[in-house]
């Protein structure tokens, strides 16, 4: 109905038909993508129907192409892509073979759909291939899964999936193949190489620092994973990608310490330190060069040898008129500063396969080292085995969804019962809200899709000459502007193409058209349902209490790593604890982020407060305990006077207060002002000693920063990093 005084309602919901804004790169992709999956379909089919009479390998050699070059997300070039459908061929036929023999019975199909849509979900957690490819074995175990049941036929469809495959393949690499993107280990050595020439700038004293701050800062940013392509991002739970993983954690940590000390580095640098600086600028531009394959990897043990030569001398300074306090924040600054291109340098040397190993440094920190590739593959896996995963829940709620789809399907007897899966697996979302704007959208669509293909079906009939002329161009504009125009677009076009595809493998009537609307609707009722009662808020929730977690996590963490510093040693028991604090603030870490990289996928609410946490500064403070806790105790073996070890435990149960505080996010914020260094402690107190104790200071100001940035509100402390 036409309300009065509100005829923007009405236009408003015609809007969702219109295709989206998309920019010039990302419709020229889709244009490119669309040639390749057409040629790549029809290079197999037409000679399987026309030639061969063969209409389940023509199916095959359709679907094929589409589910890998369409449906999947790939990631990559176009070696990439198509090294990554060859690795998928043999899992794909292995689905094709078990879904061709549970067909026999709606049950076994159904029960069939649970395991595989679960094992594949949260199997692709182990990378961004496997996540890419999942759709398109989701999709080859759903079409041989329907009936008929017919095992004669198997090898049609593992013939079918070879040369659809294969065209696919070849397709991917020479026919306008998706061009070369900046690795994210080229971003990393850039990174590493404006490092090496803004501390040379500063040594020289030839740029101003703060704007030397700005650029180091600007480079660091760029290096986050939301500014890298999906595909590209080294998510993979093997040892090398967990390596370039952590030396882009690292090299964005050394370069935001650098942009720190880069504003105090313009008067007289003293000698210790600008030999530090001279050194890891030198170490930086040999692991950039490393990383692009120029030169072998040097290892950590130079940059270990200058950190403990600098840390034996660093100390007071010669006029004990002055006070040290700020001379010793430098310091400790500039030490964190060298852990940091440590840990590149160790990552940098892991992530090019030199060695399998790191003897030496702290053996939580590399954990990775020397685990087999399938181990590895199990501890990810095993990560997210909670219900408090994203993963986790993703993998229950399309599981459950599919499965209840194929139930549905097989039990009614619908006739095309594929369509009612496909339409649920492509429009599901990980929030009810997003899931109900697809279904909307993707309604309309197929209602005008639908209708356009009955009048097709109806004035062609049976020529399967017109069917066979339009099938080329209708693919070509239905995978161009279907990806870029949304739902309602995707699926409308979508139906055009199946009806001339399935009118030239048999007789097909206008209630094709019908049989589309009612499969989709379908699907989309299921998924919608499945969107509301599975985790229907997405990943708000989950982001919030795996974020709370972790913070709750790492509070023994901060308690311990400053006892040993303040003691010089630890306990058995201690020792024993602190490895079990390490490895739990690890497994939160990992679930939080996991959390927080799939709300950056979901739409933002539509009535999102001002303000609120910030859940990346949440994972910050997490990486920063851990950090601490790997390198903080320089002091061991050496005990603190009394006063200075009452001092750094009454502000760590400030910072332990707060942190627990933090973790329930308070309206209000948390504001935390840990105590500074009381500056007759510091008289008092040899010269390794203290520049310990302010190491300590400066780590512990630094979570109190991170922590009031968490929250959302409060003041920031300002202070040094580590």
């Amino acid at each position: 109905m036409w309300h009065r005084g509100r005829p923007e309602g009405r236009a408003r919901s015609w809007r969702t038909l219109l295709p989206a804004p998309s920019s010039r790169a990302e419709s020229v992709g889709a244009a490119r993508r669309a040639v390749r999956v057409t040629v790549a379909a029809v290079a197999g089919f037409y000679p399987a129907v026309d030639l061969l009479d063969r209409p389940v390998l023509a199916l095959y050699t359709l679907f094929v192409p589409v589910a890998f070059g369409l449906l999947s997300p790939l990631p990559g070039s176009g070696r990439r892509r198509a090294g990554t459908v060859l690795r998928a061929v043999p899992a794909a036929a292995a689905l094709i073979t078990l879904g061709t023999y549970l067909a026999a019975a709606t049950w076994s199909a159904t029960l069939g759909m649970l395991v595989v849509g679960f094992t594949l979900v949260l199997g692709a957690s182990i990378g961004s291939r496997a996540t890419g490819v999942v759709p398109a074995l989701q999709l080859c175990y759903i079409l041989a899964c329907f009936p008929p049941y017919a095992p004669g036929t198997l090898p049609d469809r593992l013939a079918g999936l070879a040369v659809g495959a294969t065209l696919t393949i070849l397709c991917e690499r020479l026919l306008l193949p998706e061009p070369e993107q900046p690795s994210y280990r080229g971003r990393v050595a850039d990174a590493l190489e404006l490092a090496a020439d803004a501390v040379h700038d500063l040594l020289r004293g030839g740029t101003d620092g703060r704007e030397t701050a700005e650029r180091l800062r600007a480079a660091g940013r760029e290096l986050r994973f939301s500014r890298t392509a999906a595909g590209l991002r080294p998510t993979g739970a093997g040892a090398r990608e967990h390596a370039l993983a952590q030396a882009g954690y690292a090299t964005r940590r050394f370069l935001d310490l650098l942009a720190v000390l880069a504003p105090l580095l313009r008067a007289p640098v003293d000698l210790p330190s600008a030999t530090l600086l001279r050194g890891l600028a030198a170490a930086c531009a040999d692991e950039a060069a490393a990383l692009r394959g120029t030169r072998p990897a040097p290892g950590p043990e130079g940059v270990e040898e200058m950190i403990a030569r600098y840390a034996a001398v660093r100390g007071v300074p010669p006029d004990p008129r002055e006070d040290p306090r700020p001379l010793l924040r430098r310091q400790s600054t500039l030490l964190a500063a060298a852990v940091s291109a440590l840990t590149v340098s160790a990552a940098v040397t892991l992530a090019t396969g030199r060695r399998r190993s790191m003897p030496g440094l702290p053996l939580e920190q590399f954990w990775y080292a020397g685990a087999s590739t399938p181990r590895l593959w199990w501890m990810r896996i095993a990560d997210h085995l909670t219900p408090r995963s994203v993963v986790f829940q993703n993998a229950v709620r399309t599981a459950a969804g599919l499965a209840l789809a194929r139930l549905v399907a097989g039990s009614l007897d619908l006739s095309h019962g594929f369509w009612v899966l496909l339409g649920m697996l492509t429009l599901g979302r990980t929030t009810a809200g997003a899931t109900w704007s697809a279904v909307r959208s993707a309604t309309a669509g197929t209602l005008v899709g639908s209708l356009a293909a009955g009048a097709l079906l109806v004035s062609a009939g049976g020529m399967t000459e017109v069917y066979a002329a339009l099938l080329v161009p209708t693919m070509l504009v239905a995978f161009s502007v279907g990806p870029v125009g949304g739902p309602a677009w995707g699926q409308g076009l979508f139906t055009l193409v199946v009806s001339t595809a399935f009118a030239q493998i048999a007789p097909v009537t206008w209630q094709l058209a019908e049989a589309r609307i009612v499969d989709v609707l379908t699907g989309s009722a299921i998924g919608l349902v499945c969107g509301v009662l599975a985790w229907p808020a997405g990943a708000r929730g989950e982001t919030r209490r795996s974020a709370a977690a972790l913070l709750r996590a790492t509070a023994p963490l901060i308690r311990m790593t400053v006892e040993r510093a303040a003691t010089g040693h630890s306990a058995p028991t201690t020792r024993a604890d602190a490895a079990a604090a390490l490895r739990r603030t690890r497994r939160y870490w990992r679930i939080a982020h996991a959390s927080y990289a799939q709300l950056r996928t979901e739409p933002p609410p539509r009535r999102a407060p001002e303000g609120g946490p910030d859940w990346l500064a949440a994972l910050n403070f997490g990486s920063r305990v851990l950090v601490g806790a790997y390198w903080l105790p320089w002091s061991e073996g050496t005990a603190w006077p009394s006063d200075a070890a009452s001092w750094a435990r009454e502000a760590t149960d400030e910072v332990v207060s707060a942190t627990l505080r933090a973790a329930h996010f308070p309206a209000d914020g948390v504001t935390v002002r840990p105590a500074p260094l009381p500056p007759g402690v510091l008289t008092r107190i040899p010269a390794p000693s203290v520049s310990h104790l302010v190491d300590v200071e400066v780590w512990l100001h630094a979570l109190a920063s991170d922590l009031t940035t968490a929250v959302g509100s409060g003041s920031k402390v300002e202070g040094g990093f580590w």
